[in-house]
């Protein structure tokens, strides 16, 4: 299983940081994450969300490997 992470608003809108989910594709990932919460799905697809993979930034058609660790990062601003 995925090792799955979120920060941010993020992790506020899904109430976990850290879970393990069992997918074999970024984009599938995405749609069970927006099958349990919609609003945490439309975000994820939204501008500005980032996917990283394993420490990479990754596209949306990356395939997963039982023990990859997929990190989602909201847009971040400051001054």
């Amino acid at each position: 299983m995925a090792r799955v992470l979120m920060f941010g608003a993020l992790q506020d809108l899904a109430g976990w940081r850290v879970r393990e989910i069992e997918t074999d594709s970024l984009s599938s990932l995405r749609l069970v994450l927006s099958g349990e919460n919609p609003v945490l799905g439309d975000r994820l697809s939204g501008p500005g969300v980032f996917a990283v993979v394993n420490q990479t930034m990754a596209r949306s058609d990356v395939g997963l490997a039982p023990d990859d660790e997929v990190a989602f990062v909201p847009p971040v601003s400051g001054g």
